[in-house]
């Protein structure tokens, strides 16, 4: 029998102390993730161990929302890998056109980056006005800056030049106000978004969606996991509905793999075929 390590086991209490006391799962998160960030807090907040963390966040709500930050993956740009960008573009928008009117779920969508990336493409190729985007993120900080829509000045140079090798053919300029320091995303966008918190672990489906969009988010999480989430992904799709996943994601290794198909390989998206 093989016995887990001390370490081990106090994050495993530590993960089962969230889940009870607030309600978020990260219990089929990827380990190594996981102990990573937690050590990272823990030695951040000058406690002597993983233990002490457990007390912490039991007692301490605001504690509590500072790891939960630390614990969601919070990593995004917008349009993030322009090529993902140019097929969506190029080979996605043409097959939504067809349909009447378009939902879209934006699942584990972080600060929003994405998100209005996704709004501007609809908008530039005529279909903002009947498509409605679910954002949705387990983590309500990030939620609530990404329903604001106010990002970092110095941070709209990189996403110009994201925007220009996505396809983009209008001026970027014209989707943000520039105020002081930060760039305010503009309200055209904004009517088409509905945000929601969204737990992909516990949480269930978003019905009749025609594209489903969690791109890389499935890294963080196990195998066990990642199933449970493709799944869900499947049950809220429409047949033919289509799925974009990470450069570095995949259905291959799901029991769903069977009920998609590539659609655009490098692009890592799929379309669901029954």
């Amino acid at each position: 029998m093989e016995f887990m390590k001390n370490e081990d086991i106090e994050i495993q209490l530590l993960l089962e102390a969230i889940y009870l006391k607030y309600g978020y799962d990260f219990r089929n998160y990827s380990k190594a993730s996981i102990k990573r960030r937690i050590k990272y807090r823990f030695a951040k907040a000058g406690l002597p161990n993983i233990t002490a963390i457990q007390y912490k966040i039991l007692h301490d709500k605001i504690f509590f929302k500072t790891l939960l930050l630390d614990l969601s993956i919070n990593v995004t740009e917008m349009f993030r890998d322009p090529f993902f960008y140019v097929a969506l573009r190029e080979k996605v928008l043409p097959i939504l056109k067809t349909y009447p009117f378009i939902k879209i779920w934006h699942a584990g969508c972080s600060s929003g980056e994405e998100v209005y990336s996704t709004a501007i493409i609809l908008k530039e190729e005529g279909l903002l006005d009947k498509a409605l985007i679910y954002a949705t993120d387990i983590n309500e900080i990030v939620l609530k800056k990404a329903k604001e829509g106010i990002y970092p000045i110095d941070q709209i140079k990189e996403y110009t030049t994201n925007y220009q090798k996505s396809g983009g053919n209008e001026s970027f300029s014209d989707y943000y106000t520039a105020k002081y320091d930060a760039a305010i995303m503009d309200k055209s966008l904004k009517k088409h978004i509905v945000f929601s918190q969204h737990n992909l672990a516990t949480d269930s489906v978003f019905g009749e969606m025609n594209l489903v969009m969690c791109r890389n988010v499935l890294i963080y999480f196990d195998k066990e996991l990642q199933s449970r989430v493709i799944g869900l992904f499947h049950d809220s799709l429409v047949r033919k509905g289509l799925l974009c996943l990470g450069s570095k994601e995949s259905i291959r290794f799901s029991e769903y793999a069977d009920h998609f198909k590539e659609f655009a390989s490098k692009e890592k998206i799929y379309q669901k075929i029954n």
